[in-house]
């Protein structure tokens, strides 16, 4: 059965409903502040905020390398995106009892358990999103996907921005660990609810490429490496520009050792971060007929250096909150950018594999916030800054190699 202009609007709805609920969900269990505050609050170190950061952000884009071989071979992936999702409800609801358990003298213990539930979330959102970047490939239709990236990001902002201010609510309405508990429940039903998008897509257009195992997955990059020239750039940019949406968490190490900032601190820097990927979307969104991937990819680079040098000229907690406006535009340029990116360098029949191929290309952002970790521990902040800069400059290079028409 072919993809029908019916049936894509349909799908369209389908995933806009999944955006919508995902988008209240998203600032109860959000990786940049929630997490990485929940974790210093429990007596986490700089290492814990790398080895947190490298799980959810780097290391589980890198499983995707691994879990590309398998899904590939699946002619339909919609179970196996709803099963990922189910994961991911299941271990904000596990993180939650876990941290409503717990009392004052056992805090200490709430670091290592969490990691069990956080790098279930990660894994299983690596799974899923193997499947939901194929489905979505195949189930929208080519000349609305940019319009349709913007028009998510938009729409899922602005939600974004209210439940920011409830967020904030529930942060100081009850001392550690119950205030994130609650958050981490009311997260799961949200993603629950989020998840019913999922169950009506309509899923057409069958994948054709096989893939007998780990082996014949790197034949295939290999291959596809020596054919698709754009493909070792992109990996390339991953490995470089991708370094930038691990950087906020380390800002919230920052807020709280050096200016002792509290949970009502949390939920500021939650709403200014918000605030920025509104305003970024809405101007991606005005100009997404003109906008050229190009612009997109060297606007955030710039950015992304921005975001570093404010870091490192903060004086007082109160400025802290503009880092945060400034990461909410990087971390939604690169967002968009990167998935249209994907889309573009792929095609109908290798999409899911080249999800996989994605994962390749995190390898150092799934080690720089260790290293990262190691650098602010042994040289300070302002030499961890310095190393974040460097690497995100490398990035334009790639882009240039690149060179993306549309």
């Amino acid at each position: 059965m072919a993809l029908t202009e019916k049936i894509s609007t349909h799908n369209f709805r389908a995933f806009l409903w999944h955006a919508t609920f995902l988008a209240f969900a998203k600032n109860f269990m959000d990786v940049d502040t929630i997490i990485p505050a929940m974790l210093v609050e429990a007596g986490g170190s700089a290492f814990h905020i790398g080895l947190m950061t490298a799980i959810m952000l780097g290391g589980s884009s890198f499983t995707q390398l691994f879990f590309a071989p398998y899904l590939s071979n699946k002619t339909y992936k919609r179970k196996h995106l709803l099963l990922g999702i189910n994961t991911r409800i299941f271990s904000l609801i596990g993180l939650g009892i876990l941290l409503f358990l717990l009392t004052g003298e056992q805090t200490g213990y709430v670091i290592w358990l969490a990691f069990v539930f956080i790098a279930l979330f990660s894994l299983a959102g690596a799974f899923a999103n193997i499947s939901y970047t194929d489905i979505l490939g195949k189930s929208v239709n080519q000349e609305k996907r940019k319009s349709f990236f913007s028009s998510l990001q938009i729409i899922s902002g602005i939600i974004v921005l209210i439940s920011a201010f409830f967020v904030k609510r529930v942060l100081v309405w009850k001392a550690f660990p119950v205030n994130y508990a609650l958050m981490f429940f009311i997260g799961g039903g949200l993603l629950l609810i989020a998840s019913g998008g999922f169950w009506s897509i309509k899923e057409v257009v069958p994948s054709a490429m096989k893939i007998s195992g780990i082996k014949d997955f790197f034949k295939v990059l290999k291959r596809e490496l020596h054919e698709n020239k754009k493909l070792a750039y992109f990996l390339g940019f991953i490995n470089t520009q991708g370094i930038a949406i691990s950087f906020l968490p380390f800002v919230i190490l920052y807020a709280k050792e050096i200016f002792k900032a509290q949970s009502n601190d949390t939920g500021i820097f939650l709403i200014f971060k918000v605030i920025g990927i509104v305003f970024v979307s809405l101007m991606v969104l005005l100009g997404a007929k003109k906008l050229k991937y190009n612009v997109l990819l060297y606007s955030n680079v710039i950015l992304s250096l921005i975001l570093a040098a404010t870091a490192f000229f903060i004086t007082d907690v109160s400025m802290i909150k503009y880092v945060f406006i400034i990461g909410g535009v990087v971390y939604s340029l690169y967002t968009m950018s990167m998935s249209g990116l994907l889309l573009e360098v792929s095609g109908n029949e290798n999409r899911a594999l080249y999800t996989g191929f994605a994962g390749a290309g995190n390898i150092l952002p799934a080690l720089f916030p260790l290293l990262g970790g190691a650098v602010i521990s042994h040289l300070g902040f302002q030499s961890f800054f310095i190393l974040f800069m460097v690497i995100i400059a490398s990035s334009t290079f790639f882009i240039f190699k690149i060179d993306c028409k549309k």
